[in-house]
């Protein structure tokens, strides 16, 4: 297995004194492996859980939603911000996170800045929701980011790959929004829903969830509960 990742929390109480389970966690992709339950094959792609602490809680009162923000990795000296470093010295930081990120739910009792989050958060069978940045493809043409099938390939054509007519004439002149034109493809955020949790192994920090998983290797992935 890979580097970076490892147990968080579930929704509502903590798993000892200094974890709390949450909603959600965490995680980066490592790699996919196949695992065997009667008989049966199952693709299983391997997110490995790294310690994410509690930053910051936020209130409808004061921030006009809730949530808890988490904080992970330690940044170097020569690379801390110096305001980051000061709000999240009390989540254990001394020099900032290398990652911050929230996740939005109701406050669950007993909370406090600088609990670390708990693996424990998700068990097998749960149903989850996975949100990942896809890999960039680059600029593309049509028939690669639209699955046009393009015109005749054969000698004098002209036509080959191309996007073909617009469909605008004198009214309204111009291109309506929406035409399935080249452009950038991937490097965007994609969310997955009704994946099951395969398994939770504490042990090595390593979540499993049934099937494929946007993003490239080492790309971090919230895994939400519906």
């Amino acid at each position: 297995m890979s580097e970076t990742v490892e147990p968080q929390a579930q929704e509502t109480s903590s798993t000892s004194s200094n974890e709390i389970n949450l909603k959600g966690l965490f995680a980066f992709k490592v790699g996919m492996s196949t695992v065997y339950e009667n008989g049966e094959a199952i693709p299983v792609t391997l997110l490995k859980y790294d310690n994410w602490y509690v930053s910051q809680i936020k209130t409808k009162e004061k921030d006009g939603y809730t949530a808890v923000q988490v904080a992970s990795g330690a940044k170097k000296a020569k690379n801390a911000i110096k305001a980051q470093a000061s709000r999240l010295k009390a989540a254990k930081f001394e020099n900032g996170a290398l990652f911050t990120k929230e996740l939005r739910q109701e406050i669950p009792d007993g909370i406090t800045v600088g609990q670390k989050v708990a693996l424990e958060s998700l068990v097998k069978g749960d149903v989850v929701s996975l949100t990942a940045r896809s890999k960039g493809k680059g600029f593309q043409g049509v028939i690669k980011r639209h699955g046009h099938h393009g015109g005749p390939a054969a000698h004098g054509s002209k036509f080959h790959r191309q996007p073909g007519s617009m469909g605008c004439r004198t009214w309204p002149g111009r291109v309506k929004p929406g035409r399935k034109l080249p452009g950038h493809m991937g490097d965007r955020n994609i969310t997955v829903k009704n994946v099951q949790i395969v398994d939770v192994i504490p042990s090595e920090s390593v979540v499993m969830v049934k099937g494929p998983v946007p993003g490239a290797y080492q790309s971090l992935v919230k895994i939400v509960k519906e």
